[in-house]
């Protein structure tokens, strides 16, 4: 840790935002023996709070995103060693599975559409197996027995998102990164390039460089660039008492409507998730809760004796192309990581580790190079 010319203390980095992105940044950095602090009033209650933590580069893979597909799996290639670095030096478990993932329609337009994914998805070298109705029971016997077929992805996980929020501070606190309670008021600029955070209380935190990661608020902080961030809500479910019901994910198509549920934490399901094109609205409408019941309880009637005890809707960062932004801005000092839409537990080991390359070698990996903010320039 160095000193400005007023001695004040200033840190190597500088972290707007205590989610899974912003808290992962700087466990790796510390590792790497850079002075590191986190600022944010209410770390990890943002989308990270709200994430089903499915880890699904085969089943989100999309037309047109196979760059970012590219980046998807490569994160997911690391998550077992992420998770064992994680956990070891937590002492925190966070809850990978790794049985995979059903994908299973209902009618004739549904059993289309996952026909269509599946040849997109053996078009891209994917590992996915076509199986009938029956065969998908035998894999999750709770699944209704009204079902057309499915897909298996056996290399589509999940993870407990908030448990690995909880790993990731307790690592990054023991590596050494200061954790700063306060709201970030503003981007400090000094001189035209970046000095610092300004905080809600007056006070600053110096720093060599500063990384943006504050999700859907990316955008909206005073003093950052103009950056295509923009809010996407999504409405989501938790339920208790689903011990047995379900060993992995499961995603359906009931008649043309999306719905995903994920067990977790032993006995506790999440159920999710709408996908609103609206500004910052965390309200929880009667609407999506009915819907996301009657479709989830059609693909495993079984929910219905579940205990429903949280509802809630968070903001997640979309950009342009779904794909994050990651690396230089075009302010000096200023590092972004955010953008990451419905990936961003997915992306946290990669992000992590190529925003660490960048800050400690100045260069960011190749793996990274197609998500800077110059794509959108181009």
């Amino acid at each position: 840790m160095m000193s400005d010319s007023s001695g004040a203390d200033v840190v190597d980095v500088a972290i707007a935002g205590g989610g899974l992105v912003g808290l992962g940044v700087a466990w790796r950095c510390a590792q790497r023996g850079l002075s590191v602090a986190v600022v944010d009033d209410a770390p990890g209650t943002g989308a990270s709070y709200a994430a089903a933590g499915m880890l699904a580069p085969v089943a989100e893979a999309g037309y047109g995103e196979e760059r970012l597909l590219e980046l998807c799996r490569s994160s997911m290639a690391c998550y077992p060693a992420f998770v064992a670095d994680l956990e070891r030096e937590s002492g925190i478990e966070v809850g990978l599975r790794t049985i995979g993932t059903s994908v299973v329609g209902f009618d004739a337009d549904d059993m289309a559409a996952l026909d269509v994914l599946h040849s997109f998805q053996h078009e891209l070298g994917l590992t996915a197996e076509r199986v009938t109705a029956r065969e998908a029971r035998r894999q999750e016997p709770a699944l209704t027995p009204r079902l057309r077929g499915a897909l298996h992805i056996a290399g589509d996980h999940s993870v407990d998102a908030r448990a690995l929020h909880a790993a990731l501070g307790t690592a990054a606190q023991t590596a050494g990164v200061r954790m700063v309670r306060s709201k970030v008021a503003a981007l400090w600029v000094r001189n035209g390039r970046t000095a610092g955070l300004q905080l809600a209380q007056g006070t600053k935190v110096a720093a060599r460089k500063v990384v943006l990661a504050l999700g859907a608020l990316s955008a909206s902080l005073p003093g950052v660039p103009p950056l295509p961030v923009r809010p996407v809500k999504g409405q989501i479910l938790r339920l208790r008492g689903a011990s047995g019901l379900l060993g992995g994910t499961v995603r359906a198509l009931v008649r043309g409507r999306q719905v995903y549920l994920v067990p977790y934490a032993g006995d506790h399901l999440v159920i999710g998730a709408t996908v609103e094109e609206k500004n910052f609205d965390d309200t929880v409408t009667a609407g999506a809760v009915r819907d996301l019941l009657r479709d989830a309880i059609e693909v495993v009637p079984g929910v219905t004796e579940l205990e429903l005890v949280e509802s809630l809707a968070r903001a997640r960062p979309g950009t342009p192309d779904n794909a994050p932004i990651l690396g230089a801005s075009t302010m000096p000092g200023l590092v972004l990581a955010c953008g990451h839409y419905r990936n961003g537990v997915l992306l946290t080991p990669a992000t992590a580790d190529a925003l660490a390359e960048l800050l400690v070698t100045g260069d960011l990996p190749e793996l990274a190079m197609p998500f800077t903010l110059d794509r959108f320039r181009r």
